[in-house]
């Protein structure tokens, strides 16, 4: 009798504890919620508003940190949440977004140098501030005729595990639907141009639900094996998965943690939602000796873990910053952020990628197909 009468007694101390617990998770929870909205909010600021604030400081001799600042902050994060959240079609809403974030971060540097000059020389403030607002429209349009552009970039590698010479294209991070349909013409219509044996595609294919899928029947076209992998982008979608498996109807094969042979070549595919030792298990037990062992994985962090069995990975995701000075910022997360990097026996190249995330826009960077060619020396 005395044990029936503990079980309740016990299961409702379990209880009460997972109850403590929850309400501990949802709270840590709040919280992130909380710090991420109130940096986003502080980004929106430093990037749409302050700029502008200091051109009105420099040209009109008004304060920087006003009232309406923090109003119009309100109504651009507000927007900017909504545009993110909703995946929202809407043409010029999102021209607002990704053009105000490329053109803000410009300004965002140019006006702070514009400052420290006028620290020096205060008297020169109008004139001063009318060569900020053309150094902004010049670096800007620079920089969004640059992110149109597309570029050939050749990588020769020589190995003695290769019989006959193979040619390989890769391309990363495309990010169709930031990207349009014609942004994928006009990647296919370079590809045909050059000969290869097998298409490589490194993740961040698409990255928004507004890209219509059936678009890919451009890759139709592509009478050669295509092989994917995805990239964090890919996660970001709704309904995934099933995304994920229509590929195969566009000519795709997704390599999901598997390994695709051609001729000598192994083509070893990562999922990228995946921890890095959780992908180094996964290559290790992929590798096939006698091979060229070639990882294709979207993030280049994995590398230094397996280069001891591979002979070379293909990775993006860096962007190589895409528009200076964020190479800098990037260089913190990642050691390895753009071109051909070489220890022991492997090779690692991290490509610029083939297209722009948020802003069309490239300043000190570029868009790249990699024509890599492997043969024996």
């Amino acid at each position: 009798m005395k044990i029936v009468e503990r079980r309740p007694i016990i299961f409702n101390k379990w209880l009460a504890s997972l109850s403590i617990l929850i309400k501990r998770i949802q709270k840590l929870s709040y919280i992130r919620t909380s710090i991420f909205n109130i940096l986003i909010f502080f980004v929106t600021y430093l990037i749409y508003v302050y700029p502008l604030c200091v051109l009105n400081y420099l040209i009109f001799d008004e304060n920087i940190l006003t009232i309406h600042s923090f109003f119009i902050t309100t109504v651009l994060y507000t927007l900017i949440i909504y545009f993110f959240k909703s995946d929202n079609k809407f043409f010029l809403l999102k021209v607002f977004v990704y053009g105000g974030m490329g053109a803000g971060f410009i300004g965002f540097w140019v006006v702070n140098l514009g400052l420290l000059v006028n620290v020096f020389y205060p008297e020169t403030n109008p004139f001063l501030g009318l060569i900020c607002i053309l150094a902004i429209l010049t670096i800007t349009i620079t920089s969004l005729v640059e992110g149109k552009s597309l570029y050939i970039k050749k990588l020769e590698i020589f190995s003695t595990k290769v019989e006959k010479e193979i040619r390989l294209i890769f391309i990363s991070d495309t990010h169709l639907g930031s990207n349009s349909k014609d942004h994928l013409k006009k990647i296919i219509s370079k590809v045909q141009s050059l000969e290869f044996d097998l298409l490589l595609i490194g993740g961040d294919f698409i990255d928004s639900g507004s890209f219509d899928l059936d678009d890919l029947d451009l890759l139709k076209a592509v009478n050669r094996p295509i092989l994917f992998i995805s990239g964090n982008h890919e996660y970001y979608l709704k309904d995934y998965e099933h995304k994920l498996k229509r590929l195969k109807n566009y000519n795709v094969i997704f390599l999901n943690n598997e390994a695709y042979k051609y001729k000598k070549l192994q083509v070893i595919g990562i999922c990228d939602n995946e921890t890095v030792s959780s992908q180094e298990m996964i290559t290790n037990k992929l590798v096939k000796d006698g091979f060229f062992n070639l990882v294709l994985v979207h993030k280049p962090s994995l590398w230094e873990q397996v280069c001891k069995e591979i002979d070379l990975m293909l990775s993006g995701h860096t962007h190589n910053g895409q528009i200076f000075p964020l190479n800098f910022f990037v260089r913190m997360r990642f050691r390895y952020i753009y071109g051909l990097y070489e220890k022991l026996n492997s090779k690692l190249y991290v490509s610029s990628g083939s297209g722009c995330w948020g802003p069309k826009m490239r300043l000190g960077t570029r868009n790249e197909i990699v024509n890599i060619i492997i043969s024996r020396r």
